[in-house]
């Protein structure tokens, strides 16, 4: 009956307290955990087992990580002493990628707004461009700031008053009355507590002393603890005491993580070489990580050898379906080797899988145009212009001006790439594009104007220095042009079109 139901209901034991946390921590509930923890804490202060249970839901709340967060900023580059060679061969250095025939060419695919080749996805290390102190300082700056930008700045002074905002009487944790020694020492909380130091106080100092008391209270040989100290050397800026601590765990435990932190240490030693091969050695031992495969494959886009950086992003793909980098780095691949209709396939097996993005849908709408599916590529352009946001407002009106190029509409193409410069007037492509225009119509000084405010915004960009040298040489300036045109082919030594426009004013100066 109903009435022996209910009584059976009754008899059945509610879980709270500590075992309901720890239930709603495991499902991933971090709120509920945390809730739940710090009603135990306020009915007993003392309890160990519910305050490193609030450590640990702290720290989940604002985990960033450590393998992505790999970006240099301006402030690094001034005072980087780690690099060794400062005038690297082709192909040896970040700084220096590939020039080689097998190397991405610039016509077909073009370089973004820090120099490397476009790639499917927006990286921590691809707003970064390891170059020149001019070229770093010329670099336009999303902080809309004139300080330095750092990439041990902003984002860990956020990550560092994160704890005042989970907490309106102060932080969790009182680090300047903390007994560090006594809580590194227990196994119990020590982890925990090491994880809430680092990642939601950012007080690496003191992170970097509870693993070192850690280390040394299990005798040198838990892989974990030589792990984070290593992490914690890298955020000092002590690169070379972290491969130390890295190449440890290593010999302690074969991870794939270790190998991926190693591997990040010589890229920031700026060693390519040493970085792929520190790659491939974790992959022969763990063959299907996505994470070794992902971090070779970027590696070798950064070294412009687009061939191997493709090759294994399909290993990255074949291995794991639903990776939307390895996607999309592939249909970027497939639509600049002149393939729109492959690359259209893969942008939309992205929207299948629940990816609504602007971006997404402005490079549909490319693949549409390019593959003469004008009436899908229109209403995808749409969407994009309906739903972009101000960072990436320029780049959807430039791609617009491109399209209306195209199908031979210059009035439109002038007003978009206009536009452009107004979402961005730091914009080298859309200020290039208008200085073209200007020159087909005869007005060579706003032209001149434009190709000389390209190059200021983009001197990695070859484009605005062959234009402009093809101008001064019909203007008659041919000292200038041959500047610009030596410039041009330095960026981009096969370029044809510049190679014989540098004959024919070389055999100027050889008459004379």
């Amino acid at each position: 009956s109903l009435s022996s139901i209910s009584s059976m209901a009754s008899d059945i034991p509610q879980i709270e307290g500590l075992l309901k946390a720890l239930r709603l921590f495991s499902a991933n509930q971090i709120d509920g955990a945390e809730d739940e923890a710090t009603r135990i804490l306020q009915k007993n202060p003392l309890d160990q087992a519910a305050w490193t249970l609030k450590l640990s839901c702290l720290a989940d709340r604002f985990y960033v990580d450590e393998l992505e967060n790999n970006d240099i900023g301006l402030a690094e580059q001034v005072i980087d002493t780690q690099i060794i060679a400062t005038a690297a061969r082709p192909g040896t250095s970040f700084a220096r990628p590939s020039t080689s025939s097998r190397a991405a060419n610039p016509i077909l695919r073009p370089t973004s707004s820090t120099g490397r080749p476009l790639t499917g996805v927006v990286r921590p290390m691809s707003s970064a461009r390891p170059g020149t102190m001019e070229q770093a300082v010329r670099t336009s700056r999303t902080s809309k700031t004139a300080r330095a930008v750092s990439s041990q700045t902003a984002r860990f002074v956020r990550l560092g008053t994160a704890s005042m905002a989970s907490n309106a009487d102060g932080p969790f944790v009182n680090l300047a009355r903390l007994n560090v020694e006594k809580y590194a020492k227990d196994p119990e909380v020590n982890r925990q507590l090491f994880e809430y130091v680092f990642y939601l106080e950012g007080d690496i100092k003191i992170a970097h002393q509870i693993a070192a008391i850690a280390t040394k209270e299990a005798e040198f040989g838990d892989w974990y603890w030589k792990n984070q100290l290593g992490k914690c050397y890298y955020r000092l800026g002590m690169l070379k005491d972290a491969e130390q601590q890295f190449n440890s765990s290593i010999k302690t435990f074969k991870h794939p993580e270790t190998y991926a932190y190693l591997a990040k240490v010589h890229s920031r030693l700026d060693q390519p070489g040493q970085t792929i091969k520190d790659f491939q050695e974790g992959l022969e031992r763990f063959p299907d990580d996505i994470t070794l495969m992902l971090g070779l494959a970027r590696t070798y886009e950064r070294l412009n050898q687009m061939d191997e950086s493709v090759s294994t992003y399909k290993q990255v793909a074949k291995t794991k379906a639903n990776d939307i980098e390895s996607i999309a780095c592939i249909a970027t691949d497939y639509f600049y080797d002149d393939q729109p209709e492959i690359a259209l396939s893969y942008y939309r097996r992205i929207m299948q899988m629940g990816i609504t993005t602007p971006e997404l849908f402005m490079n549909v709408g490319l693949c549409c145009f390019y593959s003469q599916q004008y009436d899908i590529a229109i209403a995808c352009i749409e969407r994009a212009h309906q739903e972009m946001e101000k960072e990436i407002a320029a780049d959807v009106w430039y791609n617009t001006g491109q399209i209306a190029l195209s199908i031979g509409d210059i009035k439109m193409a002038t007003r978009c790439f206009r536009l452009s410069l107004t979402c961005d007037a730091d914009h080298a492509e859309s200020l290039t594009n208008l200085g073209v225009i200007m020159m087909k119509q005869d007005k060579w000084e706003q032209a001149r104007s434009l190709f000389y405010s390209a190059v200021a915004k983009a001197p990695h960009q070859f484009e605005p220095h062959f234009n402009l040298g093809l101008l001064c040489e019909k203007s008659g300036l041919y000292s200038e042009a041959r500047n610009f045109i030596m410039k041009a082919l330095e960026l981009f030594p096969d370029h044809s079109p510049s190679q014989k426009l540098f004959e024919k004013i070389d055999i100027l100066y050889k008459i004379l």
